[in-house]
């Protein structure tokens, strides 16, 4: 087969179906994306909400990115999008703001040295460790260090912390919010090896470019689907590729050589076929073809992680400290001022990763809880004008350890996986959906001559 005779079907319009989209239609592949909702980006998407009568743009979750997510930053480098414009790059600080208005944690890199000296040098600069904690901290970066950021084996991070003498100041300071930030999967649950790949990328010297850089965090001051989005459909559609909205495929059937897409209105024939849908929704697509029963049953036992957005807006004039500040003792783990972010004044972002007790509570009673834990870290800041909770109940597959993964490449000739499930040195992120997308388009422009 030839690329002439080649057109692929991308189901799904999330990042890793519209990164495999854009890798092939670079290359000269005809290609189609199937879309079932309205509207393209998935999980990094911006959605319309009214308030007041008034509506607003929102994106369905404060998205934190790194600055070791090399695949997506050339992603976007090659759609046209000015990363200087559209993120806001933090070199890695934590600070940690109690509900009695103290700052308990405050970790910083030192931005001249390299990596990962730049963080050990953080934390010897901290504060609010003790001698006894500040060595124990430092012996646990050079061990996994020497180690090459690799485990033999898997278990839970909570454990491996524990093992390595990590106080439970530590953990709660500085390795819980990192997990839950990387991996959306509470600490006692939460794959060590994962999160070691990470720290790897992030912290190593040896990582891409082996920059300082990498640790960085990378806010975006956008909308997700101005800055993910909608570049690269208009990239897709610009070299020829087609984008079909409110296009759920009711049936995959093999037929001959290729496949048979069914939808509401149409049947259409492709030779090549990349689901992209979250692995969540795989079994309707998948259940009638007997190659593909093991990646079924690998993924019908997978657990989910929520995430929740708290979005509460304030007076105009309203600022907090910095941009970002991370809450302990509290439900809310993250608030982020998107007035200084992307000027939306007195808007605030708080994040809660994970499963726990804020899922017992309706909308209404977490937005009032959240609000008042702000008004005890931040005391000056008075009652939100309104607010608004988005729930993503299955935000993420529980990045667990030991989770079998299935290979984006399966037993049914040319058909293939892309999501960020598949991409198994990663926990469910931006860059793992992407790097997945590009791996399919790689193994399909290989198999085509």
């Amino acid at each position: 087969m030839n690329i002439s005779n080649t057109h692929v079907a991308v189901i799904g319009g999330g990042c890793a179906g519209l990164s495999t989209a854009v890798a092939l239609v670079e290359k000269g592949f005809k290609v189609t994306v199937f879309e079932s909702s309205s509207q393209l980006g998935g999980r990094a998407r911006t959605v319309l909400v009214e308030n007041n009568s008034l509506m607003q743009l929102l994106d369905n979750g404060q998205h934190i990115l790194l600055g070791a997510y090399r695949e997506t930053l050339a992603l976007l480098h090659k759609i046209g999008v000015d990363e200087e414009k559209v993120f806001l790059r933090v070199p890695l600080q934590i600070t940690m703001q109690s509900n009695s208005a103290k700052t308990v944690f405050s970790l910083k890199s030192v931005q001249y040295l390299p990596a990962p000296l730049n963080v050990l040098a953080g934390l010897i600069a901290c504060k609010s460790l003790s001698i006894s904690e500040l060595i124990a901290a430092i012996k646990f970066m050079l061990h996994i260090k020497k180690n090459r950021f690799q485990i033999t084996g898997d278990k839970a991070l909570e454990q491996f912390l524990i093992e390595h003498k990590q106080s439970s100041k530590l953990i709660q300071m500085l390795w819980e919010p990192l997990c839950l930030a990387a991996l959306n999967t509470p600490i006692a649950i939460a794959s060590t090896r994962i999160f070691l790949n990470v720290l790897k990328d992030s912290f190593s010297s040896s990582s891409f470019i082996g920059s300082k850089k990498n640790s960085d965090f990378l806010l975006p001051r956008l909308d997700l689907s101005k800055i993910i989005a909608n570049p690269m459909a208009h990239f897709i559609q610009k070299n020829g590729g087609d984008i079909k909205l409110s296009r759920r495929i009711r049936s995959l059937e093999i037929e001959g050589d290729g496949f048979s897409l069914t939808t509401r209105d149409s049947k259409s024939f492709f030779s090549h076929v990349v689901i992209a849908t979250p692995s969540s929704r795989l079994d309707k697509l998948i259940e009638s073809l007997p190659k593909l029963h093991n990646v079924l049953k690998q993924t019908q036992s997978y657990g989910y992680q929520p995430i929740y957005t708290i979005y509460l807006q304030y007076p105009p004039e309203i600022k907090l400290p910095t941009v970002m500040t991370g809450l302990t003792g509290t439900l809310g783990q993250w608030v982020f001022d998107r007035g200084q972010l992307c000027e939306q004044k007195g808007l605030m972002a708080v994040i809660i990763s994970g499963s726990g007790k804020h899922q017992l509570l309706s909308q209404d009673e977490l937005a009032l809880t959240i609000a008042k834990e702000i008004n005890q870290a931040f005391p000056d800041i008075p009652k939100p004008l309104w607010h608004k909770v988005i729930a993503e109940k299955r935000a993420t597959f529980s990045c667990a350890p030991n989770l079998a993964r299935p290979t984006n490449k399966t037993l049914q000739p040319r058909l293939y996986l892309a999501g960020d499930y598949t991409y198994a040195d990663y926990p469910a992120t931006i860059e793992g959906a992407i790097r997945s997308g590009i791996t399919c388009a790689n193994l399909i422009s290989n198999h085509v001559d």
